[in-house]
């Protein structure tokens, strides 16, 4: 059985979109500072496909010699078209260096939940060391994190 005009183009627009995106559209490929950090970019990947297509057959009706009318019918060529559309949006970069990883947002909105999320298991080390070892008065390191002696 023949293939549909509008098959080999869907399929020749859904091969190019494939092309263009890859797994490193996503997360990008790293970027490593003189300071030995790394920073991986993360992206959203948004896609937007169309197509459509039709045949058209014009009729038309002829009378004969013999005075009956005769209708003839000529196929026009297929018409079709397709249109994609992709949107790259970086979110978020993720920075590894100096034994620590921190997702940080592009989203000053995500931020708040963010800074919460890459405390919290400093916040819980506080405070296990905190009640494991009561009554000595707590020092601050250089990276301004209340450790307990």
């Amino acid at each position: 059985m023949n293939e549909h005009p509008i098959e080999a183009l869907m399929k020749t627009t859904m091969e190019s979109i494939k092309e263009m995106v890859d797994v490193n559209t996503i997360v990008g490929d790293p970027v490593e500072t003189p300071d030995g950090t790394v920073i991986i970019p993360i992206s959203k990947v948004s896609f937007g496909f169309a197509s459509g297509g039709g045949e058209y057959i014009n009729e038309q009706k002829n009378k004969s010699e013999d005075g009956e009318e005769k209708s003839t019918k000529d196929k026009f060529p297929f018409a079709g078209g397709a249109g994609a559309g992709v949107s790259v949006q970086p979110v978020a970069f993720m920075v590894v260096g100096n034994g620590l990883m921190k997702l940080m947002s592009v989203d000053q909105n995500a931020n708040m939940i963010d800074n919460l999320i890459n405390t919290a298991p400093q916040v819980i080390n506080n405070i296990q060391s905190m009640f494991s070892k009561k009554g000595k008065p707590p020092q601050q390191s250089e990276n301004e994190v209340i450790t307990y002696e």
